[in-house]
C-alpha cells in the first residue's frame, strides 16, 4: 500500500495536446512517456487520430474541437505547470488549442510544429500554417523546429537565424532549431547542432550523430522540455537536459522492422528478460 508522503508529493503537471500515434513513437504516447521520464505527470488531450506505421502518416483525423476544451475544464484539480502541443490537424482544433493555452496565463508553453511525418508526408496546408503564424505563435514561449519546419513557418529567404528572429518578431518567445533532419552549413556530419534564439542571446549544442532515422524524436524532446520547465528549470538549462534525455532515448532505441527507429524513453526500466517486481509481503 501506497504511503502518505507518496501520495502527496508533488509532480509537476504537464498539459499535452497532441494527435495520438498508435506505434508509440510519437504523439501523446511519447510525450507521456517523456514527461514521466522526466520527473512530470502528463495530462493528455488528443488533438488528432492519425494512421500510421515507422514509415509514413496515411490519414489523420481531426480531434472533436469541443470534447478538447471539455477536457481541458476538467483538470481543474492540477496545477498546470506548463503545456506542450504537437500536431494541429485543422483550423477547428487549432481554434480549440489556443482557447485551451489561454486558460493558463503565465504558463509556460513549448510547440512542437508537427508539419510533416517522418516519412515526408504533409500533415499541415499552406492556410494552417499561416493560422498558427497568427493565431499560435503570440502565446508560445519556446518553439522547437527542425529546419525544414522553420522553412515552412518563415517567409524570409534568409538563414536559420534570421528565420528565428523572424517568428521572434510574431511574438514567440524563443526557438530552439534542431539539425537532425539536416545538417546546417558548417556542422559536420557526424554531429547535430542545436540552436536557441532568443531576443537576448544564442547558444549551440553540439551532439554525436547517431546511425539510422528515428520515428518520434521530435516529440521527444519538445515534452522533455516541457518537463523540464514545469520543473522549474531555466530555459538554457531546460532545453540542455531535454537534448541530453532524448538523445539517450536514441540511443537505447528500438527498431520494430526495417523502417525508422522509435525512441526507449523508459530505457532505464527493466528489461524483459531481467526480474520483474517482487510482492510486497513475499
Amino acid at each position: 500500500m501506497a504511503d502518505e508522503t507518496s501520495l502527496t508529493r508533488h509532480l509537476p503537471a504537464v498539459l499535452v495536446l497532441a494527435g495520438h500515434d498508435p506505434t508509440g513513437g510519437a504523439g501523446l504516447v511519447a510525450d507521456a512517456e517523456a514527461i514521466a521520464a522526466c520527473g512530470g505527470w502528463a495530462l493528455t488531450i488528443p488533438t488528432a487520430l492519425t494512421v500510421q506505421n515507422c514509415r509514413d502518416v496515411t490519414a489523420v483525423f481531426p480531434g472533436d474541437p469541443d470534447a478538447m476544451r471539455a477536457m481541458a475544464a476538467a483538470l481543474g484539480e492540477f496545477e498546470i505547470a506548463a503545456i506542450k502541443v504537437g500536431l494541429v490537424a485543422d483550423l477547428a482544433t487549432l481554434d480549440a488549442v489556443t482557447d485551451i493555452v489561454r486558460r493558463f496565463p503565465g504558463v509556460p508553453l513549448v510547440v512542437d510544429p508537427v508539419l510533416r511525418a517522418g516519412g515526408g508526408g504533409e500533415l499541415s496546408t499552406a492556410e494552417l500554417v499561416d493560422a498558427c503564424r497568427s493565431r499560435l505563435l503570440p502565446l508560445v514561449d519556446i518553439l522547437t523546429p527542425n529546419r525544414h519546419e522553420l522553412r515552412r513557418l518563415s517567409v524570409s529567404e534568409e538563414e536559420d537565424t534570421e528565420r528565428a528572429v523572424e517568428l521572434m518578431t510574431l511574438g514567440c518567445q524563443a526557438v530552439l532549431v534542431t539539425g537532425t533532419d539536416s545538417p546546417a552549413a558548417g556542422t559536420p556530419g557526424d554531429r547535430v547542432a542545436h540552436t536557441l534564439h532568443t531576443p537576448d542571446q544564442s547558444r549551440q549544442w553540439s551532439w554525436p550523430r547517431l546511425q539510422g532515422s528515428f520515428h518520434g524524436s521530435g516529440c521527444t524532446l519538445a515534452a522533455a522540455l516541457a518537463a523540464r520547465l514545469a520543473a522549474g528549470e531555466s530555459l538554457v538549462a531546460a532545453c540542455e537536459q531535454a537534448q541530453a534525455f532524448t538523445w539517450q532515448a536514441l540511443a537505447h532505441g528500438w527498431r520494430p522492422g526495417s523502417d525508422q527507429a522509435l525512441p526507449r524513453r523508459l530505457w532505464q526500466l527493466p528489461s524483459p528478460a531481467e526480474p520483474r517486481w517482487a510482492r510486497p509481503d513475499a
